[in-house]
């Protein structure tokens, strides 16, 4: 009988620092806002000021409107891509990801409307077509491209025909959609028409999955292959591990999982100190691996959740510790701090200097704040 190969262990609090330090979230970051956008593979944005919010937790000195510069300048889109719901992207990883993205959880939610029966007598290929010189010739709302789409079918869910647009075609969120302080409602254009090939802001097509194995662990590893699967919506994905265990250190958590690794990248010693965080809804931190309890205890599984709606999180000492509120009043902002158990008076006063830092950040020179600690 073979015996069953055993690799070092990895606890959870070894595992919290190391994927704090891949999320830029025990120091605060030096790196360009593009690049941090890079490294992480994206920003979780089904909402507008996550993104935002995400790099005040993680750089050195950001500013909102850092963010805002390069999604003027297209250098930076929001589309679906991971899990097929809205990320914050560079444009190579716009279209990279994507077309990785694409065949896992895109395809499975266009399965998903068709077996609705919401797409019932409608050629996919021709309304690919439609929509897209649709939104080529100009930007389209969603309730557009469904008055435009639903004469050729007039029996179809006109919900279904956009949705199905949507995960057909590579469309990005134009601006002012997602700018900071500015807005606007969702307008979708095909990635082709919205990115500047000739100023080399777009790639050839779908990322390489092994490639992306490499920068998935770098950003959010040490991982297992189920991990992967979760951040991406993609199956079966062990095959793409197996070609690269040779080039990859092996681990495992407490209960045996194998976990994959680069060998340079950082592995903090579990009393590594991880100062508090205040994250947004949504954040990739927590979306990001099928075993999420390097982040959330056990005990706190589903608190972060209310209905489909995801609270803002903070963490102390790594890790989730409560939720907090931001109530935007016209003259001063008011950010509540609601942690899920008993803080010491130390934890306070470090809650208190990382939530004046955070507003600080994101808020006008001079705009007047209030922080309060609730329970």
């Amino acid at each position: 009988m073979a015996l069953k190969t055993t690799h070092p262990v990895l606890g959870a609090r070894a595992l919290n620092r190391a994927t704090l330090d891949r999320q830029l979230l025990l120091r605060p970051a030096s790196l360009g806002v593009t690049e941090a956008v890079e490294h992480l593979l994206g920003l979780q944005a089904q909402n507008t000021k996550p993104p935002y919010y995400a790099l005040a937790a993680r750089l050195d000195g950001f500013r909102p409107e850092q963010l805002s510069a390069l999604m003027e300048s297209r250098e930076v889109a929001r589309i679906v891509t991971m899990r097929s719901t809205v990320h914050t992207h560079t444009a190579r990883d716009a279209v990279a990801l994507r077309g990785l993205a694409q065949p896992g959880a895109i395809d499975r939610e266009l399965a998903l409307f068709v077996s609705r029966g919401g797409l019932d007598g409608v050629d996919l290929d021709r309304l690919a077509d439609l929509a897209r010189a649709l939104v080529e010739e100009r930007p389209r709302t969603p309730k557009e491209l469904r008055e435009e789409l639903l004469p050729h079918w007039p029996g179809a869910d006109p919900q279904s025909l956009s949705v199905a647009a949507r995960c057909l075609l590579p469309l990005v969120q134009v601006t002012p959609r997602g700018l900071w302080g500015r807005g606007g409602r969702v307008a979708l254009t095909t990635t082709d028409q919205w990115f500047d090939a000739s100023a080399g802001r777009t790639t050839d097509g779908a990322a390489d999955l092994d490639e992306t194995v490499l920068r998935y662990l770098g950003a959010f590893g040490p991982a297992s292959v189920k991990d992967m699967q979760t951040w991406c919506g993609l199956t079966k994905l062990g095959p793409a591990f197996e070609r690269l265990r040779p080039r990859l250190l092996v681990f495992q958590d407490e209960r045996g999982t194998e976990l994959f690794d680069l060998p340079d990248a950082p592995r903090p010693d579990e009393d590594t100190p991880a100062p508090p965080r205040f994250l947004p809804e949504f954040d990739n931190l927590l979306l990001s691996h099928a075993d999420r309890t390097r982040v959330v205890p056990a005990e706190l599984r589903g608190r972060t959740w209310t209905g489909n709606q995801a609270h803002r999180v903070f963490l102390l000492d790594g890790f989730l510790a409560g939720i907090w509120h931001l109530d935007e009043g016209k003259d001063r902002t008011t950010l509540t701090v609601e942690p899920f158990a008993h803080v010491t008076r130390s934890q306070r006063a470090a809650l208190t200097a990382e939530a004046e830092r955070t507003l600080r950040l994101m808020n006008p020179q001079g705009a007047r704040y209030d922080i309060v600690h609730a329970g």
